[in-house]
C-alpha cells in the first residue's frame, strides 16, 4: 500500500495530484477533528496530501475531508 496522510505540510501534494498517480493500493490516513494527525504519523506516511480550498477556508471536518478524498481517489471504470 501507498500511505497518504491528509495533512498540511511544506511538501504536501494536492488531492488531484494523488488521484492522477493511480496507485494500485492506496491507504488514506485521516486525523481527528481538531488535533489532526500526529507528527510521527505524518512522518511515516509515504505522501502528505492536502485538499485545495477557497481562500478563508482553512480546514474541513474529518467526515467532509474523507468524503472528498474517497470520491477523488475512487477507481475510474472505463
Amino acid at each position: 500500500f501507498t500511505t497518504a496522510a491528509l495533512a498540511l505540510s511544506d511538501d504536501s501534494i494536492t488531492l488531484q495530484e494523488l488521484s492522477a498517480r493511480r496507485d494500485e493500493k492506496l491507504a488514506l490516513v485521516l486525523g481527528t477533528e481538531g488535533d489532526g494527525l500526529s507528527a510521527a504519523t505524518v512522518h511515516h506516511a509515504d505522501l502528505t496530501v492536502r485538499i485545495p480550498m477557497s481562500h478563508g477556508v482553512d480546514s474541513l471536518n474529518v467526515a467532509a475531508a474523507s468524503a472528498v478524498a474517497f470520491w477523488e481517489t475512487r477507481p475510474v471504470r472505463s
